[in-house]
């Protein structure tokens, strides 16, 4: 960082403050996704950010980094949105519109959105930080993410700045106002809850991202799901497969708890055909959904279908049911017939 560049943006140039702040951008969103679960949040609170950062720049003296300086004002900025958000209504999670077979387990509502690969380019390629546990591309991962999302705010925080950005212990009670024997006792609970959500670490590697195995398998998907083929679909999942509709807390697992909600799903769908088309979120191979009107000549958006791979099989089924995260994808909300 020029210091000339520094002192021009403390004296008030606004030009000289994008050029400062512009190389840390999409890290500070990834970094809030990952906290609040939300794109769309996510990029409240970068501006929140920035405009705090703008604000406090006469007084930032370079004690710590500026890129340390600013995840301290992001984190804390998360901290305080998910602490007001607690403070309001409650949403009730929405219910799939059938009867619903009885699920493998009923959890607590998750209010995850899937983020856009398109705003992960080039993050997946970064070398893992210093004194980090996981590796950048490890971190967006949907199933990474769901994870943290189960912790407490604080402990959250302090997992993401310690395991994923490598920050030590020491500069983490200081982005928390905390104390290090506090931010260690914080760690150990959330790497123990992380470690009992995770897929084991021995478990098959999925196929490398956009590879040929990748592409194979996710097609082979689509065209089952889009054709009702709900055997074929059971066929490509591991034995212990997840199905999951994030925040509905009803969850299946294995091929035939999954076969049998499918089932019901296609049921209630009756003769409206469906349709799959290809996209990426969080790193991983996905579909935009769209469901026949039935009234009108046109297919209406109807969420999004995320996929978690192991070896040459599917592990995990992620539906969004919220249709308004398509937009995000650069997908309308309905297509011509």
């Amino acid at each position: 960082m020029p210091e000339s560049t520094l002192a021009r943006a403390q004296a008030g140039d606004e030009q000289a403050f994008s050029e400062l702040v512009a190389g840390y951008l999409r890290e500070l969103h990834l970094h809030c996704y990952r906290i609040l679960g939300s794109v769309a949040d996510a990029e409240d609170v970068v501006q929140e950010t920035l405009l705090a950062a703008w604000q406090g720049l006469s007084r930032y003296e370079g004690r710590a980094s500026l890129r340390a300086w600013l995840y301290r004002i992001a984190t804390n900025r998360c901290l305080n949105a998910l602490r007001d958000s607690s403070r309001r209504p409650q949403r009730q999670p929405p219910r799939p519109p059938f009867n619903t077979p009885e699920p493998s387990r009923e959890g607590e509502p998750v209010w995850l959105e899937p983020i856009p690969d398109d705003l992960l380019d080039g993050i997946a390629d970064w070398a893992r930080e210093p004194g980090a546990q996981y590796e950048a591309k490890e971190t967006f991962a949907l199933a990474f993410v769901a994870a943290l999302q189960h912790l407490p705010p604080r402990q959250r925080a302090a997992l993401l700045l310690r395991d994923a950005l490598g920050f030590s212990s020491a500069e983490v009670a200081g982005v928390l106002e905390s104390s290090e024997a506090s931010v260690n006792s914080a760690l150990q609970r959330a790497r123990a809850a992380m470690a009992a959500r995770l897929p084991d670490a021995d478990r098959d590697r999925a196929p490398l991202p956009r590879s040929a195995r990748e592409r194979d398998l996710a097609a082979k998907f689509a065209s089952a799901y889009a054709a009702d083929d709900i055997d074929a679909v059971v066929a490509l999942l591991t034995n212990d497969a997840w199905y999951t509709m994030p925040p509905v807390t009803l969850e299946y697992q294995g091929r035939d708890a999954i076969g049998n909600f499918l089932r019901e799903s296609s049921r209630w769908r009756g003769q409206r055909s469906q349709r799959l088309i290809p996209t990426r979120a969080n790193g991983q191979p996905a579909f935009a959904c769209y469901l026949y009107d039935g009234q009108a000549p046109i297919f209406r958006a109807h969420g999004l279908i995320v996929l978690t791979l192991e070896g040459d099989q599917i592990h995990a089924i992620t539906r969004f049911v919220d249709s308004s995260v398509l937009p995000r994808f650069g997908f309308p909300r309905t297509l011509p017939e």
